[in-house]
């Protein structure tokens, strides 16, 4: 027997409901400010997540999934979806169209990591960009679409934590007193800080270490040392916030993982799952642009891991919320003539989109109302060679019991269980 590789998951037709919903709800939320699906290839040329998420993160030095293709072409599947947008950005002149240019995906992920509960190896994120939102009114506005996306599908105990972690100036200043803070710690970091102490010491703030994350609490605040531009911008978007009437945690922990942030950064937590859980993680990357040869854009997103997101709704008993596609009616037959008159009639009502089901596996009639019943239709019709001769048969409503004649009439047994 093959088995699924390590990391991964079949996603079955069980749970296919409640992944459709919360994609349904990132749609129509997306639609609601403006923002537009794309697609990007899921691998890419490996130097494009080199130079966007940044060679001295997790993700780049330990994670990514890379090889070389038979041309001899170092390539990666995707382990996160700005870098490719960034790309698709500049390679489709996107930058071209009126700006800002708001755009969101739906896509699959993959980091070599070890596997844990909502943490996969290949695994799912619903995600946004807007590149070339140059008002500070866009920070606010990408927190508002990410806290509504999550009041749409459900989710309890949101709390929005944010930070500004600057920009080249005021974190060149900052990275010297992290070095000098750090360098007093450095026999005990571990061995991947020891590289980031030199080359970027704000990811020892983010380090998984517990004894680096012990060292790093005492360390110097990003927001205690923010240039005039940086603390104004961290301002008003507070002032945003606030004029919407959104709640929020000042927390200068935050940093995120990937080199290519700037500024605001923010994560929202629930509590769904016991303790304070991040289901979502976002920021400003006004550099990423410029990095990957394009010109100068400002850019802020956020992506959401939706395997955490199901654990959360799952916890909270939200599967009783999710539609079932139960079939509206159900074809029991009873001999070859009755056979195909049930084939004509599911045939005919699901072309008018409803859902008609009839059995496929040569069932006696009693296995064959059980089968209705297991199903969940909401009607039965028995058919026999008397009713094929008359014309018309018994619609049974499956839920009270209550029966009526009518004609085998795919139009007239729609109007009946539409």
């Amino acid at each position: 027997m093959i088995n699924k590789p390590r990391g991964t998951e079949d996603i079955l037709p069980v749970d296919s409901p409640l992944w459709q919903k919360i994609e349904q709800a990132a749609r129509e939320v997306c639609a609601s400010y403006g923002y537009r699906e794309i697609r990007t290839p899921v691998f890419e040329d490996t130097a494009l997540f080199q130079r966007g998420v940044g060679d001295t993160t997790d993700v780049v030095q330990k994670e990514m999934y890379t090889f070389e293709d038979k041309g001899g072409r170092s390539i990666t599947l995707r382990p996160e979806g700005t870098a490719s947008l960034a790309r698709s950005f500049i390679e489709n002149s996107l930058y071209a169209d009126p700006q800002p240019t708001k755009l969101f995906y739906l896509i699959s992920c993959y980091r070599y990591e070890k596997p844990q509960s909502g943490r996969l190896r290949e695994f799912h994120q619903f995600g946004i960009e807007c590149f070339g939102g140059t008002s500070d009114a866009t920070d606010a506005e990408v927190i508002a679409l990410a806290l509504s996306f999550f009041e749409k599908v459900g989710v309890k105990g949101l709390k929005l934590n944010l930070n500004s972690i600057g920009c080249p100036v005021c974190k060149k200043d900052y990275n010297e007193k992290l070095r000098e803070y750090f360098g007093q710690h450095q026999d005990k970091l571990c061995e991947t800080c020891h590289t980031r102490l030199e080359k970027n010491p704000m990811r020892i703030i983010d380090c998984k270490s517990e004894i680096c994350s012990a060292i790093a609490k005492d360390a110097p605040k990003m927001i205690d040392h923010l240039c005039p531009d940086c603390k104004a911008h961290l301002d008003k978007t507070l002032a945003y916030l606030d004029a919407v009437g959104i709640s929020y945690t000042i927390d200068s922990s935050i940093v995120r993982g990937l080199d290519y942030y700037t500024r605001t950064v923010f994560e929202i937590t629930s509590d769904a799952l016991g303790a304070q859980s991040t289901v979502c993680g976002g920021g400003r990357y006004n550099g990423l642009v410029e990095e990957l040869g394009g010109k100068p854009t400002e850019g802020i997103g956020f992506a959401v891991g939706l395997e955490r997101l199901i654990m959360i709704l799952k916890s909270q008993n939200s599967d009783n919320l999710i539609p079932q596609n139960q079939p509206r009616i159900f074809f029991a037959a009873i001999g070859d003539n009755a056979d195909i008159e049930a084939q004509k009639l599911v045939y005919a009502l699901r072309q008018k989109n409803c859902y008609a089901e009839r059995d496929l596996c040569g069932r006696s009639i009693k296995a064959q109302m059980k089968y209705a019943n297991k199903l969940g239709a909401a009607y039965s019709m028995v058919l026999g060679d008397d009713e094929i001769a008359g014309g018309k048969a018994e619609l049974k409503n499956m839920a009270d019991g209550s029966v009526q004649i009518v004609a085998l009439n795919p139009d007239e047994i729609y109007d009946i269980i539409k």
